[in-house]
């Protein structure tokens, strides 16, 4: 519904981000980052299948049957861990996925504004055009009829091919700026033949007060960012993951259940089987140093994410006034 409305009013910058955040494909593929997220987190909390072996031999009348039935008795230990590290996962992921919507909104509303400025322009460099056209043409007039100079007629001409240049920019301009905003919001085909305002709503009249004091912006940047949020979900669950891993470093498959022995002629015999891993070549090394080292990576990614964040957070807060202030 909100497609077809597309062709019969002026798009504005609330429809456009509505329709992005319903149609945008990369935007999908967040969605299913979260489903696969919530189905490991699922898997997590599950217990492992039992393991069955059946074992026949014989030779002429004789034969043996073992039946074992096995339970990875290691796996039931280490489930609450391995759900406390997909719970905190499934968290950084949602958090990264609310980031990629707002980001998602705040690229399709600023499209939007470049698309409708770009649109302005294009009009202004169309009556710019239109009147150096005009005075050009005038002045090649009047200097055949000696009312003005050479020099004159040639600053008029030069005018009019700027502007000739100027429209063809603004033309390029407006249709990149179009095509951006058509892309953000998934649209293709007869579906990018929107209409937009004629010109952009006006600016606040003042600074809001949540703008000006930057210290206070940065923290609450670091608070309520969802991007320095994923990332530190993300580092609490390495650091469990670097738990799992070290608990397992030397046994990571321990099955224990019980086991059926028939062998003719002699009589049934009833027992239990163990099986784990020898730790012989592999002594769990390597997956501790790639479990620290993603956990050392992950800290540092918290600290860049935070740090940009404040960045921007500055960077906003100046840009917004130093506009507001040009504007008055």
């Amino acid at each position: 519904a909100a497609l077809d409305r597309l062709r019969t009013q002026p798009l504005t910058v609330e429809d456009a981000v509505q329709i992005a955040l319903l149609n945008n494909p990369g935007l999908q593929v967040s969605y299913a980052e979260l489903g696969i997220a919530q189905a490991e987190l699922m898997r997590a909390g599950t217990l492992p299948n039992p393991r069955i072996s059946y074992l026949r031999a014989s030779h002429g009348d004789e034969f043996k049957l073992e039946t074992v039935i096995g339970f990875n008795v290691l796996a039931l230990f280490t489930a609450p861990l391995a759900s406390r590290m997909e719970a905190r996962r499934f968290e950084a992921v949602k958090a990264d996925v609310a980031a990629t919507v707002l980001r998602l909104a705040a690229d399709t509303r600023l499209a939007w504004v470049q698309a409708v400025a770009a649109n302005e322009k294009l009009r202004y460099a169309e009556r710019v055009h239109v009147s150096a056209e005009a005075g050009a043409e005038l002045a090649q007039r009047m200097q055949a009829a000696g009312n003005v100079s050479r020099l004159a007629q040639l600053r008029e001409k030069a005018f009019h091919a700027e502007a000739v240049t100027s429209l063809a920019q603004a033309r390029l301009q407006a249709a990149e700026q179009r095509e951006q905003l058509a892309r953000l919001m998934g649209l293709s085909g007869g579906q990018r033949d929107f209409k937009l305002p004629e010109r952009l709503p006006d600016l606040p009249g003042e600074v809001p007060a949540a703008l000006r004091d930057v210290e206070d912006l940065q923290a609450r940047a670091l608070q309520a960012r969802l991007d320095v949020l994923a990332a530190q979900r993300q580092a609490e669950s390495l650091a469990q993951s670097l738990g799992l891993t070290r608990a397992t470093r030397f046994v990571n498959v321990l099955e224990l259940g019980p086991a059926r022995v028939t062998e003719t002629p002699s009589p049934r015999k009833r027992g239990y089987e163990i099986s784990f891993e020898l730790p012989l070549f592999d002594f769990g090394t390597a997956r501790v140093a790639r479990a620290e080292a993603l956990y050392t990576q992950a800290l540092h990614q918290v600290a860049a994410v935070a740090l940009n964040a404040q960045a921007e957070a500055r960077s906003r807060s100046e840009e917004h006034t130093s506009e507001l202030q040009s504007q008055s």
